[in-house]
């Protein structure tokens, strides 16, 4: 898959995040994003897992719970549109998410360690999708969006809470 989504194959709301893969090869910025985790939850002592840089905003474990969350959903909905699927893929309420997860009270590396997990099986689909199953659309929450679209939004989703982790966390790393 050597093609950037054009903006009809994802909901406009996606575009910061497409935005911020500037490369063409998805997947080697797939592939090169769990270690970078692994690389910045290494600089966060324990006692600091539970920070928050403001009232009702998460914590850093439930800033990565929130990434595997997110990991789940879009590589879901781009195996299902991969497959033809033609309904209409649920939306999701990442608050909703987080006040029901349990993130608060696992460790740090764990919750790194499943995330790589999920986006090993991710990498393996990605892999043997060939340029139509690349390209076919589908829809999620009410909005068209192909596998390709949703690739870019799973890297620049991970780039984007890598940032905000830096800027609002002081989480600082080459990541």
């Amino acid at each position: 898959m050597a093609s950037r989504p054009s903006n009809t194959e994802y909901a406009a709301f996606f575009a910061g995040y497409v935005s911020l893969v500037p490369e063409s090869d998805v997947t080697a910025v797939l592939e090169s994003q769990p270690a970078a985790l692994v690389q910045m939850s290494s600089l966060v002592p324990a006692d600091r897992e539970k920070f928050r840089y403001a009232e009702g905003k998460w914590t850093i474990r439930e800033v990565f719970g929130h990434l595997i969350d997110a990991e789940r959903v879009f590589g879901y909905r781009a195996f299902c549109i991969s497959r033809g699927e033609q309904v209409s893929l649920p939306g999701f309420d990442e608050n909703v998410y987080i006040r029901h997860s349990h993130y608060d009270h696992r460790r740090l590396g764990d919750l790194v360690a499943e995330f790589s997990a999920v986006r090993k099986t991710h990498l393996s689909l990605f892999r043997q999708l060939d340029d139509h199953d690349w390209e076919r659309l589908g829809t999620a929450n009410n909005n068209p969006a192909s596998a390709r679209a949703l690739a870019f939004i799973m890297a620049g989703h991970v780039r984007h809470h890598v940032a905000v982790l830096r800027d609002r966390y002081g989480i600082v790393s080459g990541a």
